[in-house]
């Protein structure tokens, strides 16, 4: 499989937030922010991978601000890493007022999941590895190295516990 750059599988996904949003303290709900983030995010993974994928973890998530009714809300993701089987990628959130053009958007939320392609046996597959080009994609490379060399150390550690 060729490579493929982060560019390939970008997509950004919007939604309005409405009344059928909003928590008990008038803000949009952030599990609809994280349904946002998970749909955006395994968009991109399709792309990239070529297929299915599924979330396998998400490895951090972060709500920076409130989200109001009548927000327009953007997720874009792109994948920042590739293994053999699995990706991670990268999702930024921001909103702006929709009736307010112009405004510049609010970085409200930003989210790494985990994703593993899945062939039509529903074993996982390979997925082409990541040609990362820009300094910005390089770098978003070796940070998601290193999220994913704590997740396996986490795992390890969490075993070792366990079998004593």
């Amino acid at each position: 499989m060729k490579p493929l750059p982060p560019s390939y599988g970008r997509v950004a996904l919007s939604l309005l937030a409405g009344q059928a949003h909003v928590n008990l303290l008038g803000n949009i709900h952030g599990g609809e922010v994280m349904r946002l983030v998970d749909s955006a995010a395994g968009a991109a993974a399709g792309r990239h991978s070529g297929g299915p994928a599924v979330t396998a973890a998400m490895d951090e998530m972060a709500f920076l601000a409130p989200v109001h009714v009548g927000d327009i809300l953007r997720a874009e993701a792109q994948v920042n890493w590739a293994g053999r089987t699995s990706m991670e990628v990268g999702v930024r959130v921001e909103t702006e007022p929709w009736n307010q053009a112009g405004t510049d958007p609010v970085h409200v939320a930003s989210a790494y999941l985990v994703f593993v392609a899945i062939g039509p046996d529903g074993e996982p597959r390979e997925v082409p590895a990541l040609d990362a080009q820009t300094p910005d994609e390089v770098r978003r490379m070796r940070e998601a190295e290193i999220r994913r060399a704590n997740r396996l150390a986490r795992k390890e550690e969490i075993l070792a516990a366990r079998r004593t």
